[in-house]
């Protein structure tokens, strides 16, 4: 079967890029409790690394506290160990099956550092984005070659992947921009 050139298909595997990159900014920390906040949580449990989300549920009692249930009672400690090794800077407390995850105030210090890591997940976002526009190039160039489409197809289709590919470069900075307030709003 011969490979064909769909706009749709790119634009949607960069729409994937951007909804990863929205996923990473929920987790990051901005002043109010969000249960998100603990869904890149991995927990070393039966024997394999498991989302937090699949031993233990999570809910939002205070404005600046996360309450966690854990399903198993003999998983608490493996789960507040992988809270407090989550490089989040959180330090849970455990009652038993539920541990109690107080969020400290973010200092201007905190706030910084959370921005550069939100800099770091948008930059892999556009870096994404960018590989996605280079399979989309290198396909028109093969089919050209292969005689499929004109040359002029060509350079027609290549325009719209670069007009695709700037939209979501353009998007995703908006997006990193809204969190970068959020994040830096006391």
């Amino acid at each position: 079967m011969a490979e064909t050139f769909s706009l749709e298909a790119l634009k949607t595997r960069m729409q994937k890029s951007i909804a990863s990159l929205k996923d990473e900014l929920a987790g990051l920390r901005t002043g109010r409790a969000s249960a998100s906040l603990l869904e890149p949580i991995t927990v070393e449990a039966y024997g394999s690394r498991m989302p937090l989300n699949q031993v233990a549920t999570v809910t939002v009692p205070e404005p600046r506290m996360l309450s966690v249930q854990v399903w198993d009672r003999s998983m608490a400690g493996a789960v507040e160990r992988a809270i407090r090794d989550s490089g989040l800077g959180l330090n849970p407390a455990s009652e038993g099956a539920v541990i109690r995850v107080p969020l400290p105030e973010l200092n201007q210090e905190r706030r910084k550092e959370l921005t550069k890591v939100a800099h770091n997940y948008a930059e892999q976002a556009r870096v994404a984005v960018r590989h996605i526009r280079r399979d989309g190039m290198d396909l028109l160039k093969k089919l050209e070659k292969d005689g499929t489409i004109s040359q002029d197809d060509s350079r027609v289709k290549a325009d719209q992947v670069q007009k695709a590919t700037d939209s979501s470069v353009a998007e995703i900075d908006q997006i990193l921009s809204v969190k970068e307030q959020e994040i830096m709003q006391v």
